[in-house]
């Protein structure tokens, strides 16, 4: 059942669900916190000893200030501790930490009415947060069909990516579907009506295939398509992969929704790690930090005030043993979406709820991917391969957009790895002029600084530090021999976002060759944009516009670094161009 929006938060966490709860919808809020919303007087009068925990932290104070400070000692991130960049948790990467965009822009560049198949390859998707971003935004005057096909080396990820899509295939009802896809994708637990969701509708079809295949080697390639209705679904994996998928929708045995937030907990609010999380919280806002202390503890993608009773069954798509968490412990749902329009979306009265804001954002873009998959003639085809494999069972010059995370960062696949592999698979110039390979670096900026670019940045008169004076107070630079000190951590994070990089990416380009690539391939490095920014998370405003400061401390709470780049890269070669399919494997 999908709970109403904006639900009275006068509910007891010993309830039994009965009763003593309130179902009305919440219209006021408390205005000590805004974090949560009742129906009247009487329920938030009622509530209060359960909620003055929250509205009174200490974590919610103008005052607060990490524990290193006031216990006066050296943060554990620096020195003995261990680096700045030291990582806790596990090692997988199941949530964006970029923000979700539209590949297409079909406004602006084929056109809202284009008449032909639009056909789009995430060759490295992680989740499948573009995808649903571009298809919920596809307009309503495109009626053509549509090819998507989605790629991952990581089964953890094809595996999570393939339920929520047949998830959103399979469940009949849209709000449904929304909801338990935004607790499969996000909470560490799950209700009853999730779980069977995955076992009831879910695990049969793939259950079904393991049967027919079982006489198989496990390192076999099988395909498997479904078909409801003008939506197909295919999946091409290695025998023992399907098997493994089956233990996506189970269970782990004797993993309790007790001991799962153990396990969780462990990983997200260990003793060691405070002071990383102090740091965190330090840029935040001050109910945001409450709110990051709640998601952290329950790991559930809920409003604030809504109640936690229904999710008792540990998430088996995170939970593939009975003793792990998977994830790193500053992994946030928040990161893969756009934070200004998490932030301008509507969580009822309780407008500090950041979190009951992105549970409610992600209602309406996922409500809205649900509706035009609907109506809308689409195939989905999803692999588990090495990306640069792809050309071996894709057909070439027949994608209109080629999205590719960060592969083509030198710890991956690398820049021309990634070209000489995606290029032959894009449209050429006859056949879509706007077809478009896009590359991202996230760690060109910091690979390619040098210790001249670094001291430029910290210098007392530099532009990015009169800039900062537009922002932050001024502070005593002879404060820089304490890095401990929360003043320079802010000014150290923020010089991030007012700091330009042209001329460093541009060295890296240019000791990459990327011109000469692309030449060599019969393509071309784009120079205006035409999908995505080339630096989308940098500031647009000018210090003193409407609107700038807050645009700023936004950035600055943000999980982007602003040294983030992306590339356009288009076919010029007519050679290569095609108007008939032909399939390579």
């Amino acid at each position: 059942m999908v709970a109403p929006d904006f639900l009275c938060a006068n509910w007891s966490a010993n309830s039994t669900g009965t009763a003593t709860d309130c179902k009305e919808v919440g219209r006021y809020s408390c205005k000590s916190c805004l974090l949560v919303v009742y129906c009247g007087s009487n329920c938030q009068k009622s509530h209060w000893s359960n909620h003055k925990t929250d509205c009174k932290s200490f974590l919610g104070k103008e005052k607060w200030t990490p524990d290193w400070v006031l216990e006066n000692r050296k943060p554990a991130f620096i020195g003995a501790g261990g680096p700045l960049g030291v990582q806790f948790g596990g090692e997988k990467y199941l949530w964006g930490n970029i923000p979700a965009f539209d590949v297409l822009q079909l406004g602006s560049n084929e056109g809202n009415d284009y008449g032909e198949q639009l056909s789009l390859l995430f060759a490295a998707s992680g989740d499948f947060r573009n995808m649903v971003k571009t298809i919920a935004l596809l307009p309503k005057s495109y009626s053509q069909p549509v090819d998507i096909t989605m790629n991952d080396l990581d089964l953890y990820i094809v595996a999570r990516n393939v339920i929520m899509l047949l998830i959103a295939l399979t469940v009949d009802n849209i709000d449904e579907a929304a909801d338990c896809i935004i607790h499969i994708w996000y909470s560490a637990l799950i209700r009853k009506s999730d779980l069977d969701v995955l076992q009831q509708r879910i695990r049969p079809l793939i259950k079904d295939v393991c049967e027919k295949i079982k006489s198989k080697l496990p390192s076999a390639i099988l395909a498997k398509t479904w078909t409801f209705g003008q939506r197909s679904m295919r999946l091409v994996l290695q025998k023992s992969s399907w098997d493994n998928l089956l233990f996506y929708m189970n269970i782990p045995e004797g993993l309790t929704a007790e001991r799962a937030n153990q396990i969780r907990t462990a990983v997200t609010l260990p003793e060691s790690r405070k002071d990383y999380r102090d740091r965190h919280l330090l840029l935040q806002s001050r109910f945001h930090r409450i709110a990051k202390n709640r998601y952290w503890t329950d790991g559930l993608l809920l409003p604030f005030g809504s109640p936690r009773i229904e999710f008792k069954e540990p998430n088996p798509t995170f939970f593939q043993t009975a003793d792990m968490w998977p994830i790193r412990d500053n992994a946030d749902p928040l990161n893969g979406w756009s934070l200004k329009e998490v932030e301008d979306n509507s969580s009822g009265a309780a407008s500090n709820d950041i979190y009951g804001k992105l549970f409610y954002y992600l209602r309406t873009e996922l409500r809205a991917f649900v509706l035009r998959l609907s109506d809308l003639q689409v195939s989905f085809r999803l692999f588990q391969l090495n990306a640069s494999d792809l050309p071996n069972h894709l057909e070439s010059s027949s994608f209109s957009r080629i999205e590719v995370a960060n592969i083509s960062d030198r710890g991956y696949l690398g820049i021309h790895r990634t070209v000489f592999s995606m290029m032959p698979l894009l449209q050429g110039p006859l056949v879509n002029p706007h077809a478009t390979l896009i590359t991202l670096f996230m760690n060109a900026v910091d690979e390619s600084m040098t210790n001249k670019d670094q001291m430029a940045l910290i210098t007392k008169h530099s532009p990015e530090a009169k800039s900062l004076l537009r922002y932050l107070p001024p502070i005593d630079m002879g404060m820089l021999m304490n890095p401990g000190s929360p003043d320079i951590i802010r000014y150290l994070c923020a010089q991030d976002i007012v700091a330009t990089y042209d001329h460093i990416f541009n060295r890296y380009a240019n000791d990459m060759k990327f011109s000469e690539t692309a030449q060599y391939i019969g393509a071309a490095v784009q120079e205006k944009h035409a999908v995505i920014e080339k630096w989308p998370f940098k500031l647009k405003l000018r210090p003193g516009q409407p609107g700038a400061q807050e645009e700023f401390d936004r950035l600055l709470r943000g999980g982007v670094s602003g040294k983030e780049r992306y590339v356009e890269w288009k076919r010029i070669s007519m050679g290569g161009d095609k108007t008939e399919d032909q399939k390579l494997g």
